[in-house]
């Protein structure tokens, strides 16, 4: 991903509420489906890292984005973005 498509994302991602929370136990195999399933429906997607959860939020969105075939778009405090073009009818179309 180029630093352009990096900001295009960005941008995106900024209007957009966490939909989903990593809360005190952290990664789960639940989570990750419903990360996955998330990602096929919108393709960018803002998770929010709960206070209770002790991991760094910095590692828990590269072990997610490897989970799930995502690319981490940005990492600000306990806010997570990351994206998946979708397999069927991508909706977000990248600048070249």
């Amino acid at each position: 991903m180029t630093s352009k498509q990096r900001a295009y994302l960005k941008g995106l991602a900024m209007n957009t509420e966490p939909i989903l929370q990593v809360g005190k136990s952290s990664l789960t195999p639940e989570l990750c489906i419903s990360v996955d399933e998330a990602l096929e429906k919108r393709e960018l997607i803002k998770l929010s890292v709960l206070k209770n959860c002790f991991d760094d939020p910095k590692e828990i969105a590269q072990t997610m984005a490897e989970h799930t075939n995502a690319q981490v778009v940005q990492v600000i405090g306990r806010k997570i973005v990351l994206y998946r073009p979708a397999k069927k009818d991508p909706k977000i179309q990248l600048p070249g």
